[in-house]
């Protein structure tokens, strides 16, 4: 039967589809009897995409490794991320393009590159990439740190900003006192459980910060317990690669009943939620009875009517900056311990400072803050030395944009290279790979201005632009009072083998736990500086239990 065709109209190779089915056989008799009309074909397609090729801002992609087809460099983005793009630096240069399974990726290698774009192009580079198991389904879209560049976010992150930095940084003064005053006594009694005691004082003087929680004496204490179990699951889940749904959006669509991670991850939301919420009403309780301390939710209970936050917006709020503090605050304070044994030379010197200051009748306190440069600036160099996220959190541009002739495309994911910023040798000098407090001391040992796109910090650990840690004033401050109290009551050495040598010390191994990267456990010897040390520790923690400060 002919084929039936509008009046005016001819097909292409007509004498065949008029008579027979369009078969293999068929279309390569027609395409023969038709040579012109299918070498034209042909041409102008040729034409065409040789057209779009070269109009095509992505022929200005930055360089970087071809990767794999389909997955591009996906495989290579599984661990030790930021070895790998130091490793590609060297090839590619200071901004590299990759593509992670479709994927457009750009990883910045230069604290200017990263502060131009993060920093000075914030409107662009303030968005996070699509998480589909971290924020989507396990925090249901609420915790601030991966939530989308929206007015939420925008709510949330000024909400947590004013509650922890107007003021507030000061109140927790007495507190990070006594947890620190805690950590040493801990230490001298257990050396053996220090890195227990590290992660009991971080997550005691957030509790108390953030929900105004009386001090923790049990890492194990089930205030602390479930909220841990947590923070690791959730970093876990968060790190890049973890789950093929981050390549694959479309799994994100897979019923739970077929999509095992699927169901956990719904399953953990409405159990943390819960227990956010709980933490949370808490505090209502006493903020409405007018019996609270100073603590982050009490001021977002205060404030809610004004940031137009939900119940369990604040509550998920309050609930990230425990994650966000705690586990960083105890992997930072466990790092600088292994650099306290490997470079022995600059505890010395920091506890030559604390003599000359502070003497040995009396413990160190936040009104020596100004005049302990060195302990200052041994905070600076823990977090630049070995910054516990070394390839940050990552950014996402919103729109096409240009830098210095290089294309980058909208839905670009941007990945501060933070271990190579922080320890670069233009930057730092040839020993930057070492641990040295001093490089952040000028001449006359004050504390130096630091990098230009630092902001002051002298390391880019905190982040960048409108992502940039609001909690950041409150552990740099929990780390200087942990340090100052510890290295005046104790000495931190390598414990000795059966040989009685020192044990070996890996001081380049890591363990990656999710997106936080601590030391390979290693053992520690704790000894008292002085004979009248232990005592002085006891004797102000009985005066401050006396008089509830800090409880």
């Amino acid at each position: 039967m002919a084929a039936v065709q509008p009046t005016g109209f001819t097909l292409p190779f007509n004498s065949v589809l008029n008579t027979t089915t369009l078969s293999p056989s068929n279309v390569l008799r027609a395409a023969q009897e038709n040579k012109t009309l299918s070498l034209g074909l042909l041409l102008g397609a040729a034409v065409l995409l040789t057209v779009r090729y070269i109009l095509s801002p992505r022929r200005k992609l930055p360089p970087g490794p071809k990767g794999w087809p389909i997955i591009g460099s996906a495989l290579e983005l599984r661990d030790k991320q930021w070895l790998k793009f130091t490793e590609w630096k060297k090839t590619y240069g200071d901004v590299i393009f990759i593509n992670g399974a479709g994927q457009d990726i750009v990883i910045l290698n230069t604290q200017k590159a990263a502060a131009d774009l993060l920093d000075r192009r914030a409107g662009i580079y303030s968005d996070r990439p699509l998480n589909v198991v971290a924020s989507d389904i396990m925090t249901g879209g609420l915790l601030v740190v991966f939530t989308r560049y929206s007015d939420i976010w925008r709510r949330m992150r000024k909400a947590a900003h004013e509650g922890l930095n107007k003021g507030v940084v000061r109140d927790f003064h007495t507190t990070q006192t006594k947890e620190a005053l805690l950590l040493a006594i801990g230490g001298l009694e257990e050396p053996k459980e220090w890195d227990k005691h590290l992660r009991r004082t971080a997550a005691s003087m957030v509790l108390s910060v953030v929900y105004d929680q009386p001090t923790i004496e049990d890492e194990q204490d089930p205030r602390v317990k479930d909220i841990n179990d947590f923070v690791q699951r959730l970093t876990r889940a968060a790190y890049p690669g973890a789950h093929w749904v981050e390549f694959f959006p479309w799994m994100k669509y897979l019923p739970s009943s077929i999509a095992k991670w699927k169901a956990e991850a719904e399953g953990w939301y409405r159990k943390d939620s819960a227990m956010f919420e709980g933490l949370f009403n808490s505090v209502k309780e006493n903020v409405a009875k007018g019996d609270e301390h100073p603590s982050l939710s009490a001021t977002l209970i205060r404030e809610s009517g004004r940031h137009g936050l939900t119940n369990r917006e604040n509550s998920w709020l309050a609930g990230t900056m425990y994650a966000a503090g705690a586990e960083t605050t105890s992997a930072v304070m466990s790092w600088w311990t292994l650099a306290m044994l490997a470079y022995p030379e600059t505890m010395k010197r920091a506890q030559a400072e604390l003599d000359a200051v502070v003497g040995r009748e009396r413990l160190p306190s936040f009104a020596d803050y100004n005049h302990l440069p060195y302990v200052r600036a041994m905070v600076k160099e823990a977090l630049r030395w070995r910054p516990v996220d070394p390839v940050g959190l990552p950014h996402r541009s919103i729109e096409d944009d240009w830098y210095e002739g290089m294309f980058i495309p909208a839905g670009t994911i941007c990945i501060a290279n933070v271990w190579h910023l922080n320890r670069d040798p233009e930057i730092y000098g040839e020993d930057a790979h070492h641990f040295n407090p001093a490089r952040h001391l000028d001449a006359q040992g004050n504390v130096a201005p630091g990098p230009p796109d630092t902001k002051e910090e002298s390391h880019v650990t905190y982040g960048f632009g409108r992502r940039l840690c609001v909690g950041r004033h409150v552990a740099n401050n929990s780390l200087f009072i942990d340090i100052a109290i510890t290295l005046w009551a104790a000495n931190i050495e390598r414990p000795k083998g059966p040989d009685g040598k020192p044990v070996f010390l890996d001081v380049d191994g890591f363990v990656e736990d999710g997106l936080v990267v601590r030391p390979i456990p290693f053992g520690v010897s704790i000894v008292p500086r002085f004979p009248e040390a232990v005592a002085l520790l006891n004797s102000e923690r009985e005066l401050k239990n006396e008089t509830g400060l800090g409880a």
